[in-house]
């Protein structure tokens, strides 16, 4: 997201998209290709940087302390808005201090599961879940991410007790599960897409009120 000033002759120099977390997730994925489509189409470099920590707050401020010229972008995800109530003092107020231009995408979160965990269903990763309680490890992309949240809420409608472990985006969070460092993830579906069609990793449900039409695995 740009901070204020916008000039007719814009860009004349490269452009900096700062993402609050590390290569290889949905956020850095969408990064880098708006940057490449904005480069094809003004002829200056968009310099994607990832500056991981904090749970996007880092990368955040690093945008709030810079000059004000258009020439440092903040892509924002839904964990800017959780930051902004989970924590209370911020070095920034991210309503007063960041500008809106664009929107890029919106996608669902997907449930992943390794593909050791016996669950083919929600209700079958639940009793599985409950059977072996503090056994079961959950990933996040970091403290206060979507997946953060995503995990905390299904174990309070659940009843469940899983063991939070927080990395530094989906990349990192998907290779854990990958190794089995953590048996259960809600990630980006853009993430784990490729992942669950190789049959990697498992889906079990997606984070919308209805199926997703063209995954028919994906169960509510």
């Amino acid at each position: 997201m740009l901070r204020h000033a916008v000039a007719l002759d814009y860009p004349t120099r490269p452009v900096r998209i700062i993402v609050g977390f590390a290569a290889g997730g949905s956020a850095d994925i969408v990064a880098r290709l708006t940057g490449q489509w904005l480069s094809e189409r003004v002829g200056q470099q968009f310099i994607i940087e990832n500056q991981t920590g904090a749970g996007t707050n880092i990368a955040t401020e690093a945008v709030v302390n810079s000059p004000p010229d258009g020439y440092t972008l903040l892509l924002i995800t839904a964990a800017n808005f959780i930051n902004a109530t989970l924590y209370e003092k911020l070095k920034f107020n991210f309503i007063r201090d960041i500008t809106p231009v664009a929107g890029l995408s919106r996608e669902p979160a997907v449930m992943v599961v390794h593909s050791s965990v016996p669950a083919n269903t929600v209700p079958q990763f639940i009793a599985y879940a409950k059977a072996n309680p503090g056994k079961i490890n959950f990933a996040s992309g970091g403290i206060g991410a979507p997946s953060h949240v995503f995990g905390e809420l299904f174990e309070m409608l659940t009843g469940l007790s899983m063991v939070h472990v927080p990395y530094r985006g989906a990349g990192p969070a998907l290779t854990g599960l990958l190794g089995n460092q953590v048996q259960v993830y809600f990630s980006p579906l853009s993430a784990a897409i490729e992942y669950v069609k190789t049959g990697k990793l498992r889906a079990l449900a997606v984070t919308t009120a209805t199926r997703r039409k063209r995954w028919p695995i994906f169960r509510r």
